[in-house]
């Protein structure tokens, strides 16, 4: 009976001992439940909210009036110069000495190179000692012919006094006739002989290669020893040319414009030139001429273009885009009127001429759809009277699905018109 008292007490709840403590995975697991909630909501706005905004490129408004005259037409040209010559000699011979380097300032009558004067020299040699004997023949003759007249006035008197026949005085008078003939032609080959000397000294002076005009040496063609010649030998071992010279103040812009274009052009409007080699130079120029002729293949017609500006970074062949502008107004004149908006920026909705404009830039871009007010067509855009402002950033080629309001991503930015 002890034993199984002893086993029924065992069995007993104690009232009198403490609660075990409450358990806390509950909370935890609440709190773990509410932030994957949280992180799912988050990562589906990222994913599904973003997905809304539109990446577009923008171009900003700009204003008329304040940079100068507007463009009404823009095209691209070359550098070329009017005055520039492949120098070469006039005669074939074998370079002795070049005197020129790629670079280098020559100016008018310059020696550029020297010829082999060997053969020159002979020739001239040869001549010269012609033209001496032809002097010396015609002194010769000279003498003789003073005794013939000395002889014949001598007789004239004794043929008067019948001291002698009157066939001695015609046989003086004849010698004396023939000298003077003799003399005659002396003279004139002794003047032949001269001639000769003198193209002999031209011949000599042609060995010699002399700059035509000022300029600057472009290209070196030949060297000491080669043989050039003014005509082509096509033999591949003949220079044809010394070098290569351009009169840098000849300098100027050949421009094509097509020719559906070409009635924006006329003489004497501004231009406003820009080197592919230095962008940020504008340089003033003007229109020298519109070539009456056209390119049946590429549609256009050659304008010519003054540079109003010499530098020596100008050099000839160098790529150029020149925009043609208004012709300038005096200062009284009224400024134009609007903003210049690029044409990829104005899209058509419901039949009304419209500009997207981004709004919020920093934050949460969006854009409004602006109503235009448009003018006239530019060669770099379209004139605006209203309905965007200077500064504005506008949405370039905006998509169909794009509407007022709508969130956007900007991409990269397009240039200002």
């Amino acid at each position: 009976m002890t034993a199984s008292s002893d086993l029924l007490r065992e069995l007993r709840i104690d009232r009198s001992a403490p609660p075990p403590p409450p358990s806390r995975r509950g909370l935890w697991i609440a709190l773990a439940v509410v932030g994957a909630l949280l992180l799912l909501g988050l990562a589906g706005w990222a994913v599904f909210g973003r997905a809304d905004a539109v990446e577009v490129k923008t171009a900003t408004v700009t204003a008329l009036g304040n940079g100068g005259n507007a463009s009404v037409l823009d095209a691209t040209g070359y550098v070329v110069a009017r005055r520039m010559a492949t120098v070469s000699a006039k005669i074939t011979g074998k370079v002795r000495e070049v005197l020129i380097e790629e670079g280098q300032r020559v100016e008018q009558g310059q020696v550029m190179a020297t010829l082999d004067p060997i053969d020159a020299d002979a020739e001239r040699e040869l001549a010269n000692a012609q033209a001496g004997a032809a002097r010396s023949q015609v002194d010769s003759v000279r003498a003789r012919l003073a005794e013939a007249e000395a002889n014949a006035h001598r007789l004239s008197t004794l043929v008067n006094q019948q001291l002698v026949s009157k066939a001695q005085y015609d046989e003086a008078i004849a010698a004396r006739d023939s000298l003077r003939a003799e003399l005659t032609t002396s003279q004139r080959n002794a003047k032949v002989a001269s001639d000769r000397l003198r193209i002999t000294d031209i011949g000599v002076d042609n060995t010699i290669v002399r700059a035509p005009f000022a300029g600057v040496v472009t290209a070196k063609a030949a060297q000491p020893g080669e043989i050039v010649s003014p005509l082509s030998a096509g033999g591949g071992f003949t220079r044809t040319g010394i070098g290569t010279i351009v009169d840098m103040d000849s300098l100027e812009i050949e421009v094509e414009v097509g020719e559906a274009f070409i009635g924006r052009v006329q003489p004497k409007m501004p231009v406003e030139a820009t080197l592919n080699a230095y962008p940020d130079w504008k340089i003033p120029a003007e229109v020298i001429a519109i070539i009456p002729a056209a390119d049946r293949g590429k549609a256009t017609v050659k304008v010519r273009v003054a540079l109003k500006l010499k530098d020596p970074r100008i050099v000839p062949d160098m790529g150029v885009n020149v925009r043609f502008l208004e012709a300038a107004r005096p200062a009284t004149a009224p400024q134009p009127q609007g903003v210049r908006v690029v044409e990829a920026a104005i899209a058509e909705r419901d039949g009304v001429e419209v500009a997207f404009v981004v709004a919020d830039e920093d934050s949460a871009p969006r854009v409004e759809q602006r109503t235009l007010k448009l003018g006239r067509r530019l060669a770099d855009g379209r004139q605006v009277l209203g309905g965007v402002a200077a500064g504005d950033s506008v949405v370039l080629d905006p998509p169909v699905e794009l509407h007022d309001g709508a969130r956007v991503r900007i991409g990269t930015a397009a240039d200002s018109p």
